[in-house]
């Protein structure tokens, strides 16, 4: 038991040694004492457009860094976005619409029974007026001149085409062509918006800032940078906050039928910061947008009684870097930011992260040895006790 006893004091003795020797060596908790600020003048690495470094490995957060950053950021509109971009076409007369035929001073010709429907809600949901439906044909009848084909003609068009018909039987008709309900196309919006659900085209253009607005909004959990467009079996991701930056609207992206708009959750994008800080949290980003000084600042800053702020990592595992081969576009990219003076932070301002972005706080190797002697120490303390024990019997 006396070896034992040794030992304990041995241990003891070394670690608070080897703890006076760090203080003295400047390895104190926090900030530290302020030195003169040095910035790494480093040229930065080649940035892929999303400002991941191709070849990935350790890279200083510098002035360089943040410059090439704001160089290599897109000031154009991507071209999958793009090729969205038109006129909203004019409305034409579809499958399932609704058109109500008025020839003045004939009441005659009105709808009778068996070409009228009446008011009500179909299974879709859509309140119909009376008037005569467009078959899956694209063709109604019309009492003289029967089937005539109102597929792809616009009010204007129906009514020329159904007077030039009928000038047969009416001197001078005089024909007015009006689309009662609006069936034939339609858009889905989905996730966070207010009122979720389909949207009918109508004689408004049906753009995506109309259907997102039809939709009552979108709602404080959607994250406005992560909006898909499904239309055939191609998704689109759009970026409305970076469009806007741009100059571009979401009324340049007309829809199409069938298309389906999906709003993601905010909760999808999150940037994690863990080690050294005071609330290790996932941090929900602002519409795609989050600093690193925020994502610093929202998890309570670093612990200035164990954390090394000379080492603050950045962890991004992007698919996009540069490589041949599967195996260099997953390696990882580390952003190293030395922040022993408080003036570096002014670059972690201006330094973006990315959903799924890690934020790590090393710790001062004076916190690691005293996790290390709060794990040999109760060993140390009970050989002690059984020591005493065993010497209180002798």
């Amino acid at each position: 038991m006396e070896f034992h006893l040794t030992r304990y004091l041995y241990l003891t003795g070394w670690i608070a040694a080897l703890a006076g020797a760090l203080a003295l060596q400047g390895c104190a908790p926090g900030f530290g004492s302020v030195v003169a600020y040095e910035p790494d003048q480093s040229p930065a690495p080649a940035l892929s457009a999303d400002g991941t470094p191709a070849e990935g490995g350790l890279v200083p957060i510098s002035p360089s860094l943040i410059r090439a950053m704001a160089d290599a950021r897109p000031t154009a509109v991507p071209p999958d976005v793009k090729a969205l971009f038109g006129e909203a076409p004019v409305y034409t007369i579809g499958p399932g619409d609704v058109v109500g035929v008025v020839v003045y001073d004939h009441p005659e010709l009105l709808p009778h029974a068996g070409a009228v429907i009446s008011q009500q809600v179909d299974p879709t949901g859509i309140s119909v007026a009376p008037g005569f439906i467009v078959d899956a044909s694209g063709q109604i009848s019309f009492p003289y001149i029967g089937r005539v084909q109102m597929q792809g003609l616009t009010e204007i068009e129906a009514s020329d085409l159904i007077a030039k018909r009928i000038a047969k039987y009416i001197k001078d008709p005089q024909v007015t062509v009006r689309i009662q309900s609006f069936r034939s196309r339609r858009a889905f919006v989905e996730g966070e918006v207010n009122s979720p659900g389909l949207q009918i085209f109508t004689d408004v253009p049906m753009t995506l800032a109309e259907a997102l607005n039809r939709a009552g909004g979108i709602t404080a959990a959607g994250d406005r940078s992560f909006i898909t467009l499904t239309r055939g079996d191609r998704t689109t991701l759009i970026d409305l906050p970076k469009l806007q930056d741009i100059g571009v609207g979401a009324s340049r992206i007309p829809l199409h039928n069938g298309d389906v708009v999906q709003v993601r959750n905010r909760d999808e994008s999150k940037v994690f910061v863990m080690g050294e800080v005071l609330k290790p949290s996932a941090l929900t980003m602002h519409n795609g947008r989050l600093s690193l000084n925020e994502a610093l600042g929202e998890s309570g800053s670093a612990n200035l009684g164990t954390a090394n702020t000379g080492q603050i990592y950045v962890v991004r595992n992007s698919s996009n870097n540069g490589g041949s081969d599967a195996g260099a576009r997953n390696t990882p990219a580390v952003f190293h930011l030395n922040a022993k003076n408080p003036a570096a932070l002014a670059l972690a301002d201006r330094f973006p992260l990315q959903p799924r972005d890690v934020v790590y706080i090393d710790s001062v190797p004076l916190a690691s040895w005293n996790r290390v002697a709060s794990l040999i120490l109760p060993a140390a303390q009970v050989l002690d006790i059984g020591d005493r024990v065993y010497m209180n019997h002798r």
